[in-house]
């Protein structure tokens, strides 16, 4: 995990795809897994483009230093607010003034080492994998108060591959799990990626989450 937060904190630029995949419980009890995909772009300290063509609604959310906006395509609406200095802050206020999350979060954080293993109560590695992505990984558990979280993270280049998730105080102990892939770390980025063209044209709806606000 050490090994995977200094490579990741150490890259000026990072792309890559995340693939999640989420049960919900059906009325017949058993669960049905949805998935979304996550088209990743990150400039430190300040510049983010994801973009979401999963099999729900399609949208994209982009930080371009001075704004964040969230935009759905499909109904040409956009929301537009003041973006904090860095992408961790404008994930943060993201997450508290809109209800808007991500999976990977952790994986953009300036220190990805604290955020993975804050509160960890245990650690242990599981042994190596050859199966997950094509490639020789590592599998490494952990856990704490909230959640158990098994992870493959690739023996020779230290990137994480797969993400498994179970929350504690999850009755159903549904499961969450993120494949990642196309990492591609200090590559050259074109600026106008962080550009919402569109979304500069569109109608505007408030940033905030549509529903009660998100709890910390």
């Amino acid at each position: 995990l050490k090994a995977t937060s200094d490579r990741l904190a150490a890259a000026r630029t990072l792309q890559f795809t995340a693939v999640a995949g989420y049960e919900y419980q059906s009325k017949l009890g058993p669960p049905i897994l949805y998935t979304v995909r996550y088209d990743v772009v990150m400039q430190r300290p300040d510049k983010l483009r994801i973009l979401m063509p999963g099999d729900g609604p399609a949208s994209e959310f982009t930080v371009d230093g001075r704004q964040m906006i969230a935009y759905a395509p499909a109904e040409n609406l956009a929301a537009v607010a003041d973006a904090p200095p860095t992408v961790e802050g404008a994930l943060l206020k993201a997450f508290t003034t809109a209800g808007i999350y991500f999976p990977f979060v952790d994986l953009l954080a300036a220190d990805p080492y604290q955020a993975l293993t804050q509160g960890a109560e245990l650690a242990f590695v599981v042994g190596p994998s050859t199966v997950v992505a094509g490639v020789k990984t590592d599998i490494v558990v952990w856990a704490n108060s909230d959640v158990f979280l098994q992870i493959w993270i690739g023996s020779d280049d230290k990137l994480p591959r797969r993400v498994r998730a179970i929350f504690r105080n999850d009755p159903l102990v549904l499961r969450h799990e993120l494949d990642l892939s196309d990492w591609k770390l200090d590559a050259p980025v074109a600026q106008d990626l962080f550009v919402a063209a569109k979304a500069q044209s569109a109608g505007r709806m408030p940033f905030k989450a549509p529903g009660p606000p998100a709890k910390a």
